[in-house]
């Protein structure tokens, strides 16, 4: 199988994860309706939150997880491949995993992945994050091996880490994932730019889910949930913030012509930096 049907759900999770659990079932339904093979959410699927200690009061150990358990129901159900694209997993040790899931059609778990690069910024406006205060972050990266191809798992802040997506794509990823909770103000000015730059440096398509609007906890989203195939070219898009669900036919027979006409991927070499400096005084 080398093409198949790929559907990213655009959420606008809220600060209630049984309300989260019922969106995120009708939309993988709506998706299957639609033929979906393989259905991804984004980022937080569970619970979007500010607050440490709400969020602490409303997360589970993956065990008890109920996002958990019913997206691998659903999987069984639908005889779908599903993606939590992540959620708040409790930690022994404190903290918290913002952690992606993957199920195959048999309802087993195929993969995991926690998010490695941590979201500590300070943006215009007074908008600040500091992911690291609560989250634990991941160590390694994770490609799936599936009948139609091999799938790399990322989250969100980690679009912006160029070497995890080439590092997924020398390990034989054809399809690069970016399940994400972009601020309004950073996907307004990088989102399209950011998710098409990964898909053609790599020559492999990529979905990238999204949560989108206004938030019960205050923040914004940007939405555009987006599927780009290995030239660069948008193959589905929500152009809104809108709760949605998108599809595209995702072959992975254009990963191969991609690469064959630009083989970066093959002719990159390894450098050094050599440091020089203006020895000519003040100008």
């Amino acid at each position: 199988m080398s093409t198949l049907r790929t559907a990213a759900l655009q959420m606008r999770s809220g600060t209630d994860p049984r309300v989260n659990l019922e969106t995120f079932e009708a939309l993988v339904r709506e998706a299957a309706d639609k033929g979906a093979q393989y259905v991804q959410s984004p980022e937080m699927t569970g619970i979007l939150v500010r607050s440490r200690e709400l969020l602490f009061s409303r997360i589970q150990t993956v065990e008890a997880d109920p996002l958990v358990q019913r997206a691998a129901d659903l999987a069984r159900e639908l005889s779908l491949f599903v993606h939590i694209g992540s959620t708040a997993i409790k930690l022994a040790d404190g903290k918290v995993a913002n952690r992606a899931f993957l199920f195959g059609p048999n309802g087993a778990q195929i993969a995991s992945y926690d998010k490695v690069h941590m979201f500590d910024v300070d943006l215009d406006h007074g908008e600040s994050w500091r992911e690291s205060a609560t989250y634990a972050a991941g160590e390694k990266t994770v490609v799936a091996r599936l009948p139609f191809g091999r799938v790399g798992l990322s989250i969100c802040y980690d679009l912006r880490f160029p070497q995890l997506f080439r590092a997924q794509a020398l390990a034989g990823a054809d399809i690069l994932t970016a399940p994400a909770a972009f601020t309004r103000q950073t996907g307004k000015a990088h989102w399209h730019v950011l998710t098409r730059a990964r898909a053609i440096e790599n020559g492999a398509w990529l979905v990238a889910a999204a949560q989108g609007g206004e938030h019960e906890d205050g923040r914004e989203t940007y939405g555009h949930s987006i599927i780009i195939d290995p030239w660069g070219r948008i193959a589905a898009e929500a152009e809104h913030d809108e709760p949605a669900v998108i599809v595209a036919d995702i072959d992975t027979g254009a990963v191969a012509k991609a690469r064959a006409k630009v083989p970066n991927l093959k002719n990159a070499r390894k450098f050094d930096v050599a440091e020089a400096a203006f020895e000519g005084g003040v100008i």
